[in-house]
């Protein structure tokens, strides 16, 4: 099994007022592996209106190729792959926005709802060696989401 260029990867979405709350965890749940611990916070928004956090970190390698072979489903994953150079920071994160509601039908879409954040591993840390980094990781687990199908 290749190795993965990944420190972490963080997921967060809101869960608002007018939502149903085990809607939105089944929809961040859709991206992790199974049993895998979810961390609510719950806020008051600036109108008083309850707003509950649902995050995530994955750490452990297996669990970080879960999660990036659920990037590979995206429909346009050329596009995405074609962004890595404005979707990674100088800082070697890649960042992304997933569809919330897509994620609810066990569908991966870039969208609004749910932020996606990794760092990548890129020594010396440089964003083009970040780039290239998450490229190949994501390259590598569509290859392995492929031989599962």
């Amino acid at each position: 099994m290749p190795r993965v260029p990944f420190h972490y990867i963080d997921l967060r979405t809101f869960c608002y007022e007018t939502e149903d709350e085990k809607r939105v965890e089944a929809a961040i749940r859709s991206l992790l592996p199974e049993e895998f611990e979810i961390e609510r916070i719950e806020n008051t928004g600036h109108h008083g209106d309850r707003i509950i956090v649902f995050s995530a970190r994955v750490e452990r390698a297996n669990e970080v190729r879960h999660v990036l072979s659920k990037l590979s489903d995206i429909q346009d994953f050329e596009g995405l792959l074609d962004e890595l150079d404005e979707r990674v920071t100088e800082n070697c994160e890649l960042f992304m926005r997933l569809d919330k509601q897509a994620a609810f039908r066990d569908e991966t879409r870039l969208g609004d709802g749910i932020t996606f954040r990794a760092k990548v591993e890129a020594y010396p840390a440089k964003k083009d060696a970040a780039v290239e980094n998450a490229r190949e990781a994501l390259l590598q687990a569509s290859e392995l989401d492929a031989e599962d199908d």
